[in-house]
């Protein structure tokens, strides 16, 4: 059940990312795959810096700063 509420976040927080970073959704895969890896990234990324949410809420919060970091960084590749 864990797996499922991960991949839902996931593909709420790459839509959220999408929205907030101008793009646009990536599609229902493309904001889902943004979304989990901007999740890891963003549970990385407080990590490093000492930050610690729980939740829903929380976890919500961590992917979709994740998933804008994540889509920042591809853009500046893509250049």
């Amino acid at each position: 059940m864990s797996l499922l509420w991960f991949l839902l976040i996931g593909l709420a927080a790459g839509w959220l990312a999408g929205q907030i970073m101008k793009g646009g959704g990536s599609g229902l895969l493309g904001d889902l795959v943004v979304g989990v890896i901007g999740a890891l990234l963003g549970g990385f990324l407080f990590g490093l810096l000492g930050i610690y949410t729980g939740g829903l809420l929380g976890s919500l919060i961590t992917a979709t700063i994740g998933a804008i970091v994540l889509i920042a960084l591809l853009r500046l590749i893509r250049r």
